[in-house]
């Protein structure tokens, strides 16, 4: 269970167990509870920000009661259907998900169903959600990629580079998993901050999806566990995909803002009234007032008298 994880050029080495504690039993290991932790970081994140796309605490509640499980069964599938050579064979290891084999793109495609059937049924904004789980998805994929340090895997070829990582005295290799880590975070401060002046529902979304894609092509090129179709790479090919997608889509949507303000027509504004013309409106109905009350009133007896 333990590993020897080290980068020798610069004289860094770690001894590593796989497990963290042993409760009744059962193994607990560090993989998952770092995951726990990019969850839990998440979620603080995202409920702290829920007002601004529209939400509430109650409806992120929701959202992770139903998603979680939908994301992990989604990544689950998506991680079997791409080794079905393997599974096909030991079928009753399909749902040994603690054994490792999950696929985070199977996870978004599982969150982003749930999150449209839930938004259809509670009348939320669609966009507005995915904006907010553009956020959580980076913070937990940042994280979330040291398991794959604690447990040797994810990594790239054989390196020279300065910072090549040793596995248990192998060549150094590409620490894909901190590549990937390090990308995950520059994405989500620059989204962090740029949030503040969001143009339009969805984008947050689609520049996640931009950027994510983006750094995973280049760097799923690197690793050596890639899941395949033929001789293409899943995950590298989807992500540029979904990259050049997003992309254009954020084109479409700056356009349209242009386009809109290029023909916007501003409403005519009604003339505000100052203080002089105020008092001259007053003044005239005081006037007139004055003049009805001194009309003389001819009584019955006068009406009489001129009969």
């Amino acid at each position: 269970m333990e590993h020897a994880i080290s980068f020798p050029a610069l004289g860094l080495d770690f001894q590593i167990n796989r497990v963290a504690a042993n409760v009744f039993g059962k193994d607990i290991y560090w993989y998952g509870i770092i995951i726990c932790i990019g969850f839990v970081l998440a979620a603080l994140y995202v409920n702290a920000r829920v007002k601004e796309f529209g939400c509430t605490s109650d409806n992120l509640m929701d959202c992770l009661i139903i998603c979680v499980p939908v994301g992990i069964i989604c990544a689950r599938i998506y991680y079997v259907a791409f080794e079905w050579g393997y599974y096909s064979q030991h079928p009753n290891e399909i749902i040994a998900v603690w054994n490792g084999g999950i696929a985070i793109y199977g996870a978004v495609i599982g969150v982003v169903i749930a999150l449209y059937v839930y938004s259809r049924v509670k009348k939320l904004s669609f966009a507005n959600l995915c904006d907010l789980a553009a956020f959580g998805l980076l913070i937990g994929q940042c994280i979330g990629r040291w398991g794959n340090f604690v447990n040797g895997e994810a990594h790239g070829g054989p390196t020279d580079l300065p910072w090549g990582m040793s596995i248990d005295g192998a060549a150094a290799v590409h620490p894909t998993f901190l590549y990937e880590s390090v990308w995950n975070l520059v994405g989500f401060i620059a989204l962090h901050f740029y949030s503040k002046k969001r143009k339009f529902p969805g984008e947050m979304a689609l520049l996640y999806v931009a950027w994510y894609g983006l750094g995973r092509a280049w760097i799923e090129g690197l690793r050596t566990d890639s899941l395949y179709i033929g001789t293409m790479r899943v995950s590298q090919g989807l992500a540029a995909v979904s990259c050049i997608v997003a992309i254009a889509l954020l084109a479409r949507g700056y356009n349209r803002l242009k386009v809109a303000k290029a023909f916007y027509v501003p409403p005519v504004a009604e003339p505000e009234q100052t203080a002089s013309d105020t008092a001259e409106e007053k003044t005239a109905e005081t006037t007139e007032k004055s003049v009805d009350s001194a009309q003389p009133v001819t009584t019955e007896s006068e009406k009489k008298t001129e009969n």
